[in-house]
């Protein structure tokens, strides 16, 4: 009798308890959905604007569905469209070699960022796996740098560049930061804090110094955490805008970002080419989205374990 009354006074309590779970449940999937709908709508709005017809969006510039819908925006992007029907859609009828710019950001940041991770391995492994006087007072000095806004960078190395005479070229793009990052050599020096000391300790028995313990057993073993950084730094780079905005105007070597910035040029017929614009950016983003959406799980994990022993 007393555990009969028992269970059925539990009940109410088990009752409440569900319910507010559910709620609580609910609340979390209604939050979780508003930041998914706050973080995915740019994106669509990009889209129904290069879907749109240039002189239409003036007409309806609210609309949550493409104005005039066409194409046209994406064929001006990919060369498909002459001046005229540019013209004819709104367009300033200028015009893009997009594989040239997509050839220049690829080389950019391709040789920038894999320059940069394979420097920041040498002074990572430098300060996490060998003993040397002062190791930690440099290494402090080295994470004070995260501390120097980047914007404050930028006019002494757009001076160190002119006086090397590296405007307008790949070199003068890529100098000023592929020597160098705080950031990188912080994340990899803390993974490599956490590696094994026994397999280094086996190859230097067996004769290997430090390079080749370097090169044969740490940086496979950091793998995950190098190609986390290319992934992020290339990413970074490729979006970059005001660094080549400084040191390129010659078409031949400037990125595709700066060469989206021709869509913003009005004609005296009609206003900035915002559809052109939102298409070109979209065609620069589809790779680096994509790269994402590839290597984003080994990027989070790699993030989560670094520094764990």
């Amino acid at each position: 009798m007393t555990v009969t009354n028992t269970l059925v006074r539990s009940r109410p309590h088990r009752t409440r308890r569900d319910a507010k779970s559910k709620a609580l449940r609910g609340i979390s999937w209604a939050y979780i959905s508003l930041i998914i709908l706050v973080t995915i709508f740019p994106f669509y709005w990009m889209l129904r604007t290069a879907l749109s017809n240039n002189f239409a969006l003036n007409t309806n510039p609210a609309s949550p569905l493409p104005v005039g819908f066409t194409l046209g925006p994406f064929e001006r992007v990919l060369g498909f469209a002459t001046r005229a029907q540019a013209i004819a859609e709104g367009g300033s009828g200028a015009s893009v070699n997009l594989l040239q710019s997509v050839f220049n950001s690829i080389v950019y940041a391709g040789l920038a960022t894999g320059i940069v991770v394979f420097f920041s391995t040498l002074a990572a492994y430098a300060f996490a796996r060998l003993k040397w006087r002062g190791r930690t007072i440099m290494f402090g000095v080295v994470l004070s740098a995260l501390m120097v806004p980047a914007l404050l960078t930028f006019l002494p190395n757009f001076l160190f560049v002119k006086d090397l005479g590296l405007l307008n070229s790949y070199a003068g793009l890529i100098l000023p930061m592929a020597l160098f990052s705080a950031f990188d050599i912080f994340f990899l020096r803390q993974f490599m804090l956490g590696l094994n000391n026994e397999i280094e300790e086996a190859a230097l028995l067996d004769g290997a110094g430090p390079l080749m313990v370097l090169f044969r057993v740490t940086i496979p073993l950091t793998s995950g955490p190098l190609t986390t950084l290319f992934i992020l730094g290339f990413i970074s780079i490729w979006n970059d805008y005001f660094w080549p905005l400084l040191v390129t105007s010659d078409t031949s070597v400037a990125p595709l970002t700066l060469a989206l910035a021709v869509f913003q040029q009005a004609s005296p017929e009609s206003a900035p080419d915002w559809a052109g614009l939102m298409a070109a950016t979209l065609v620069a983003a589809l790779p680096m989205l994509l790269l994402f959406m590839v290597f984003g799980r080994r990027i989070v994990n790699s993030i989560g374990f670094t520094g764990v022993k």
